[in-house]
Formats: structure tokens, C-alpha cells, sequence
């Protein structure tokens, strides 16, 4: 029933609309528009105030036809990684990719307009339907900031789905929690030409405390990165400060703690073997930390209504849906944190955050007939 030609369309439309991160406001008037013509009463609320962007999130209620039903939520996110500007979609066949100087942006302008024609053939077609709401947010790519923005007691539904990850047939109900971390290494200045003996490089310590520490894959539940650094002032001078920016990850809150106190112990331990005296002065390198919980895991049991919801709509359809552990967050890790079910479904992005990104049209269709299976299911309340 998914009207193929059209969900291409809109699609191919939304790439085009600029949303970066903090700039989503184009995108969201679009999509007001669609919702308002689909019959839903929406509004956007005040997170872009909170973050300092341009639109906030965009929420809509949609009245259902299945009395006794529960209601079901819908989300995606309307924001995109850089470079994410000027976008030119190219269609090969089934295969929808950029120009290659910009990703395409299905990530996650896919589940949006998976979400947008799902609606539309629901009243269409009359079929049944319980109370949705539909929630668009900001800023997902900036740290999920938008859905911790997110005032739940506005929603009806306490369970629904993310449309946020790839291949069809998967259901991803496991991922990790994620630590932000800034660390700050400072030393001591000195020409870098007459007296380098005089100063402190924070730029070495730094360097030395990366080499010491696990990153990368560290287990199959848990992976640490140093993705930022920023320092120096120039060639001929010692560098006084470096600043380092990273993230640890893991299914397991232990291994994370075990993790974050590494990475921070490296630095220390490095900065422990320099000092000097100077002007009748001791220095030391010194370390300074700021670690935040960037977001918690998620972890939906198999047994759980929304998994049964999926699985028998994929029997329905002949796809057997498998659910599935990742190693990214999303806006699901928030939701399922503020109190609600929401499980991570796919709709067939592939090569996300590079500008090889690409999906197939095939798989975006099933995607769409999955959720649309879903939402009938959810109504009859037959899984």
C-alpha cells in the first residue's frame, strides 16, 4: 500500500533542505506544513531556545480510529553531520547516494519521510490507527539534545519507535552509555629556539598519556576515541596547554567507569614525570578533567511488547527481524532513560556521516511497509 514513487519524492525533497545541527528551522516549517495537511495538531517547543538553535522539536498528535488501543510514538530526527549543505541527490537505479562533496542525509531524513507517507496512506486508506504522536527532534548529531529537551508528560504514547539505523529485518534494543569527556593538560611556555630546557611541552605529556591508553575496540561491549585536540600558539614557543576532547562508550556501566578512569590515569601519569625548576620556582604539568554522562544505555528485553509488536509484523510481511546490540547512541538512549519503550528500526542508510552515504529505494520501501504493518498491528492489538 506504500505509494512507492511518492515517498521517493519527498524524500529527495527533504535532502535537499538544509539541517545541519542548530539550523533545522527550514526543515521543520516543511514538515509542519505536511503534518498540519495530514491532520495532526502540532507544535514546536522550546529546545532550540535551550541549545541555542534556530528551531525546536516538532511534535504532533494524530486522533486514531481503534478505540482501547495504545497510543504509539514515531520519531526521527531532523538534523544531519557536516557536510550536510547544498546537497545533491543522485539516483542510480535503486540507488540513491550524493554528488560526493556532501553525505546524502538519509541519516535521518529517511525515517522522516518513512514516518510522513506511513501517515498518509493511514488516512488514505482509513485502516486502523490508534492515537500517534510523532515527534521530530533537533540536534540528535550534537549529542541527542533536542530528545533530553524533550517534555514527555506532553506525549500519549509510553512506547513507539526511533527511525534511525539501516538494514531491514534488524531492531536494535541494545546500546551502550556513552561518557563526554574535555581534558586539559598544562605545562610551561618557553622559547622553543634559546630555552626549551625552561619550559614544559603540554602538547609531549599529552602525547605521551594518548600512547599509553587503550582506544579503539577495547571489548565487544566497549569502545574509547580522543577525537579533538586543540593547542599551541606557535613554532618557536612551548606549548603551555593542549586540550583533548574523547568518549568512551560500553554496554557495561563497570567497563565504562574502568574505562574513563584510564584514560584520565594515562594523563596524569604522564604529567607526573615533568618538572622543573625555574626562577627559584618548582613547575609541575598538571591535569584537569570534565567528564559528563553524555547518555545511558538502553536495554529493551526481547519479551517486551514493543519486540513482539515488530517481530509479528515481520512474519506478516516474511522478514525475520532479529534485535540487535549497537555501539551508537541515538535518541532512543533518552527516551527509554526519561521512562518510555522505544526501540531503534531501520530504515536502510547505509555509510552514515561520510560523504559515500548512500541508501536503496528498495529497502526504503520495505522499511516503510514494516512500519505500516506495525501501526495496524498496534491498533488491532494482534501481536
Amino acid at each position: 500500500m506504500i505509494h512507492q514513487d511518492r515517498l521517493k519524492r519527498l524524500l529527495i525533497e527533504l535532502v535537499q533542505i538544509d539541517s545541519i545541527s542548530r539550523k533545522e528551522y527550514a526543515i521543520a516549517m516543511r514538515l509542519k506544513r505536511e503534518l498540519e495537511e495530514l491532520g495532526g495538531e502540532v507544535w514546536m517547543d522550546d529546545a532550540g531556545q535551550k541549545v541555542g538553535g534556530n528551531a525546536g522539536n516538532l511534535i504532533a498528535h494524530f486522533r486514531g480510529n481503534a478505540p482501547g488501543s495504545g497510543p504509539l510514538l514515531l520519531s526521527a530526527h531532523m538534523d544531519t553531520v557536516v557536510p550536510g549543505e547544498g546537497v545533491v541527490p543522485v539516483l542510480e537505479d535503486t540507488i540513491l547516494r550524493s554528488d560526493g562533496r556532501t553525505v546524502l542525509g538519509g541519516d535521518d531524513k529517511s525515517g522522516i519521510a518513512i514516518i510522513c507517507e506511513v501517515l498518509r496512506v493511514v488516512r488514505e486508506k482509513s485502516l486502523p490507527c490508534s492515537d500517534l504522536d510523532v515527534v521530530f527532534t533537533i540536534c540528535e548529531e550534537t549529542g541527542l539534545l533536542g530528545a533530553k529537551c524533550l517534555d514527555i508528560s506532553r506525549l500519549r504514547a509510553r512506547r513507539g519507535f526511533v527511525l534511525d539505523s539501516d538494514s531491514v529485518g534488524f531492531l536494535f534494543t541494545k546500546a551502550p552509555a556513552a561518557n563526554r569527556m574535555k581534558f586539559s593538560v598544562y605545562g610551561l611556555e618557553a622559547h622553543a629556539g634559546v630555552c626549551p630546557e625552561k619550559g614544559i611541552s603540554a602538547i609531549q605529556v599529552a602525547a605521551e598519556g594518548i600512547s599509553k591508553m587503550r582506544l579503539g575496540r577495547i571489548d565487544d561491549e566497549t569502545t574509547a576515541n580522543i577525537g579533538l585536540i586543540e593547542g599551541g600558539m606557535a613554532v618557536n614557543i612551548i606549548p603551555n596547554s593542549v586540550h583533548l576532547k574523547g568518549e568512551a562508550r560500553s554496554h557495561s556501566e563497570e567497563k565504562l567507569e574502568w574505562q574513563t578512569r584510564h584514560m584520565l590515569r594515562c594523563l596524569e601519569e604522564a604529567a607526573a614525570r615533568y618538572e622543573l625548576q625555574r626562577d627559584g620556582r618548582r613547575f609541575r604539568a598538571t591535569v584537569e578533567a570534565k567528564i559528563e554522562r553524555d547518555y545511558d544505555r538502553m536495554d529493551i528485553p526481547d519479551s517486551s511488547a514493543i519486540v513482539r509488536l515488530v517481530r509479528s509484523a515481520g512474519r506478516n510481511l516474511g522478514i525475520a527481524v532479529r534485535t540487535m546490540a549497537t555501539g551508537g547512541g541515538c535518541d532512543a538512549n533518552v527516551l527509554n532513560k526519561k521512562g518510555l519503550e522505544v526501540a531503534n528500526l531501520s530504515t536502510s542508510m547505509r555509510e552514515i556521516h561520510t560523504v559515500k552515504e548512500w541508501l536503496d529505494l528498495d529497502d526504503l520501501y520495505l522499511s516503510a511497509e514494516m512500519l505500516l504493518e506495525i501501526v495496524r498491528l498496534n491498533a488491532l492489538g494482534s501481536y
